[in-house]
């Protein structure tokens, strides 16, 4: 009997029936991993070795015929090539070095096998993902539920705002710059650029600093603070276990997508929102599982620890019909604008901010009295999470025709000079104010498109437009879930080459007679316009020039 070996360099383990001391993942194109192989043939026979060179190489093997051994053992070991040929040439005479695969059993059942064993793999990670994501979440929202319901005690709580910003902004820059912004922005550059390393003491300095500045009435979220604690103790869990960068990526994906899913009660749309937010156009299929699976699990751990959270059915939708229809699509157009005007508007304050040569904790206290004095004018409705108002909406509750508007600039404002927190609660404020408005200017429900005008701002300003949709069916239930999905789409589409997260990677155009150049980050995209032939536009141009 003849036995053929082939080693399989791309799986994690050796396939097979074998007895392995050790287990190694190659890693790099010139790492060699030698694997001594002791046959232990017919009773009486002296134990023959060889030294087999499994190198780098896919597909580059060939096959050495050895007699089948009654037991055999693969001893794995790193050593340099040429130390590891003088070595073994001195002491194993007649050792023959091979370049092969490995493979004990057939094709077809070594794939299953493999891909069984990844399953399984990242079904316990992610648990373990979804675990600490929810734990961890669970403490950040109950802290942040108390301090601010003890602020709301003070009719004029407000007015400590300057002095809340300049204590994020000297938290930040004293002991983690890495956790200025709003969360998951810089989690999504640590994704593209570090391979997923977040430094540890991001997670208590936004803790801390996102409490103290929605607790003096800062105008941020909670989603992304969240996201980037559940991401730093990903990252601090991939680098205790030495995992490599590939993994360390998808393990981060799962902390941004956990902290979605436990912070809103959306597990499947918190888990898509994880995996689709770090692409405009483009998915990371292969997170899907993991993401699925820490989201739900830290959905229901956050649960059972008391976090409750925010369910509104609408039940009152208009019976289809064509005119319904359009202007359901008229509402993600305008949508769309609105999510377009929230972005240069926080850009514009980021501007702002960049041009003050100050130090940072100064512009915190400039900021701050800023955000106190608009307080003052406007109304104190604007500042903080501002779910009060998001649930008056899905009420049917009128309010200012302006407070989108108002509401984008008291997040820039907050953002820009000091303040910590994220910025989802911020957009489902400004989309549901949105959708009021058009609501009243088109005499429709106010709920129904409020509803729509929520997760509609989202698809737009995070371009995540399948998150939003399949938000609307967990947060607002399956009746408008058809209305909502057209008009997230719709509202992805008009808000441009654009977002509320810079370091986005752009991978698709969102229309062929633009010219945008694919895999930059959003930041640094210009786009231009180039007219199709048989395209409206260039049908125009060419009437205008025979005229």
């Amino acid at each position: 009997m003849r036995l053929r070996l082939f080693f399989l360099e791309s799986t994690d383990f050796l396939p097979g029936t074998v007895r392995q001391s050790q287990l190694y993942k190659i890693r790099g194109e010139r790492q060699v991993i030698y694997l001594q192989i002791l046959l232990d043939l017919s009773v009486g026979s002296a134990a023959e070795s060889a030294l087999v060179d499994a190198g780098c190489g896919l597909g580059a093997h060939s096959t050495k015929i050895l007699p089948a051994p009654h037991d055999f053992s693969i001893f794995l070991q790193r050593t340099p090539p040429q130390q590891a040929r003088t070595k073994f040439q001195k002491t194993c005479s007649g050792a023959c070095l091979y370049r092969l695969e490995l493979k004990l059993m057939p094709r077809r059942l070594a794939e299953q096998s493999i891909l069984f064993i990844s399953v399984l793999k990242w079904v316990v990670l992610a648990t373990i993902m979804g675990v600490i994501v929810g734990l961890s979440t669970s403490g950040f929202l109950l802290a942040l539920k108390a301090s601010t319901l003890y602020a709301a005690k003070f009719r004029y709580f407000f007015v400590s705002l300057p002095v809340a910003f300049f204590l994020s902004a000297w938290i930040i820059k004293k002991f983690a710059p890495e956790a200025e912004g709003h969360g998951t922005e810089k989690v999504i550059e640590a994704v593209h650029k570090q391979s997923g390393r977040i430094k540890g003491a991001v997670v208590p300095v936004k803790l801390i600093a996102t409490i103290v500045t929605l607790m003096a009435g800062g105008s941020a979220g909670k989603e992304g603070p969240c996201a980037q604690i559940g991401a730093g103790l990903c990252s601090l869990f991939a680098d205790l276990f030495r995992f490599d960068d590939q993994d360390r990526r998808k393990l981060v994906i799962c902390g941004i997508s956990a902290g979605f899913a436990s912070v809103f009660g959306t597990p499947i749309g918190g888990a898509i929102f994880g995996v689709e937010v770090l692409f405009v156009g483009s998915l990371m299929y292969d997170v899907l599982l993991p993401s699925f699976i820490a989201g739900v699990t830290s959905f229901q751990i956050s649960s059972a620890l008391g976090v409750s959270y925010f369910y509104h059915p609408i039940t009152f939708i208009p019976v289809f019909s064509e005119a319904f229809f359009l202007k359901v699509v008229l509402a993600g157009v305008f949508f769309g604008l609105c999510s377009f005007l929230m972005v240069e508007i926080l850009r514009s304050t980021e501007r702002l901010s960049s041009w003050l040569k100050i130090s940072k904790p100064l512009k915190g206290i400039l900021g701050g009295t800023a955000l106190m004095a608009l307080a003052f004018i406007y109304s104190s409705r604007y500042l903080g999470l501002g779910l009060e108002t998001i649930e008056g909406t899905l009420n049917g509750q009128n309010v200012p025709w302006d407070a989108f508007l108002v509401k984008s600039l008291f997040t820039g404002v907050t953002l820009s000079f000091g303040g910590s927190g994220g910025i989802v609660t911020p957009i489902f404020f400004v989309g549901a104010t949105a959708g009021n408005l058009f609501a009243r200017l088109m005499g429709l429900h106010p709920a129904t498109f409020s509803a729509i005008g929520l997760v509609s701002l989202l698809a737009g300003a995070a371009n995540t437009p399948i998150a939003a949709s399949i938000m609307a069916v967990e947060l607002f239930g399956t009746q408008v879930a058809p209305y909502a999905a057209v008009a997230c789409v719709i509202s992805f589409l008009m808000t441009g080459h654009r977002g509320v997260y810079p370091s986005q990677i752009l991978s698709v155009k969102k229309s062929p007679s633009l010219m945008v150049q694919l895999g930059q980050e959003l930041e640094g995209v210009t786009t231009k316009v180039w007219p199709r032939k048989r395209f409206l536009l260039w049908i125009l141009r060419k009437l205008k020039r025979s005229k």
